[in-house]
């Protein structure tokens, strides 16, 4: 992992921890899902992204969020190195294969080659 995308992905998943130990859930699954388009084709960070989705559906008691961050943690572990939706942000919410826009200053780490 590059490291702009490196500190983008930590910068976001670190906020998204903060703001879920304050218990300010809405706030924190935002975060964690821009750091699963972050964290994506790379194994750990996408199933860590996924791992703090299944707790915030936990703390919600959302079970439908918890079934979908399992089956998404499998198949980050799987799949991560070998294909993802660009621009998913990893909610049970959405589907899992599909492509998302990105958001503009994401498409910006992403692109940036250096």
């Amino acid at each position: 992992m590059r490291a702009k995308l490196r500190n983008a992905f930590n910068a976001e998943i670190s906020e998204a921890i903060r703001l879920y130990q304050q218990s300010e859930l809405d706030e924190a699954f935002t975060h964690f899902e821009r750091a699963h388009i972050l964290g994506q084709p790379y194994i750990i960070p996408h199933t860590r992204s996924h791992w703090w989705m299944l707790k915030v559906g936990w703390k919600r008691g959302n079970f439908k969020e918890i079934f979908g961050q399992l089956n998404r943690i499998l198949a980050a572990i799987i799949f991560s190195r070998i294909w993802v939706p660009l621009g998913n942000t990893g909610g049970a919410n959405v589907n899992p294969l599909k492509s998302m826009p990105l958001p503009d200053d994401l498409a910006r780490i992403l692109n940036d080659k250096s």
